[in-house]
């Protein structure tokens, strides 16, 4: 898949990283979430978190924001889908459920809603509502020291490059996020090996996608007929929920939830 170009990114580099966490903190007041940034793991109220790895060595976990993402190829009824501007985004109105897109991820980014009755999945969508109105994400506006900064992909790709070339002694000389499934919206710069600080090398450079696709086209019939049934589940779904919301309100009362309108009927 060719990468677009202009695509807006992030470039995250961990010798500049001081640990304050005022990016999760960020996040987390944009989106009205409980917390003070500090979370040690990805959930459904914490859409980025940073990690102390020793060392003065901190590194933060949130959604690459693939060039192709894997999440988007599984799901049956389309809630992810990848935007021109590069923020992978997801629609909740569509979501049946199903969860394909917390296996299918690589690095282990979208978290399920279990304590809610209408749970949905959450993760990061990269300030997509900010970014289209020309402000910065939330967490490179607030990063202090600049150890997270936005910009297009072609220019912080270069910007990584440049430094790698300017402090060889400094960095590890690979982008994380470069190459890594096709490339991803978000890069990494790191002084230390990838693989010491938890992260993933044996991904590929080859987008996942692709991989699915080579699977899903040797059960053509199996594929269609459960993407049928899949659509099927999800329409039922959304109509009982329309239903039973028509009728209440012609009844005068407060509609259900969509657990409540499926008991009724």
């Amino acid at each position: 898949m060719a990468i677009p170009h202009g695509q807006r990114a992030l470039l995250i580099d961990i010798t500049r990283c001081i640990g304050c966490r005022a990016c999760s903190a960020a996040c987390q007041e944009l989106h009205q979430f409980p917390g003070d940034g500090t979370d040690a793991e990805l959930s459904a109220t914490a859409y980025t978190v940073v990690l102390d790895k020793g060392e003065d060595r901190y590194v933060r976990k949130m959604c690459m924001h693939c060039v192709d993402p894997s999440c988007a190829s599984v799901c049956p009824v389309g809630a992810f889908s990848k935007t021109a501007l590069g923020p992978v985004t997801y629609d909740s109105n569509r979501c049946l459920g199903c969860r394909y897109c917390m296996v299918a991820c690589p690095f282990g980014v979208p978290k399920y809603e279990w304590s809610k009755a209408v749970p949905s999945v959450r993760k990061c969508d990269f300030c997509v509502e900010r970014q289209k109105a020309g402000q910065l994400p939330a967490c490179a506006e607030a990063c202090p020291v600049e150890a997270t900064v936005a910009g297009t992909r072609e220019e912080l790709l270069a910007e990584a490059h440049r430094r790698i070339r300017e402090e060889p002694g400094k960095y590890h000389p690979h982008v994380y996020g470069e190459t890594e499934v096709g490339g991803t919206s978000v890069l990494m710069l790191s002084p230390v090996p990838f693989e010491s600080l938890g992260f993933r090398m044996d991904l590929g450079s080859g987008p996942l996608p692709t991989l699915t696709w080579e699977a899903l086209s040797k059960v053509p019939a199996v594929v269609s007929l459960g993407g049928a049934a899949l659509f099927g589940v999800f329409w039922i779904t959304h109509r009982r929920q329309e239903v039973a919301a028509a009728e209440q309100a012609a009844a005068g009362t407060e509609p259900k939830s969509g657990k409540e309108a499926g008991d009724a009927r």
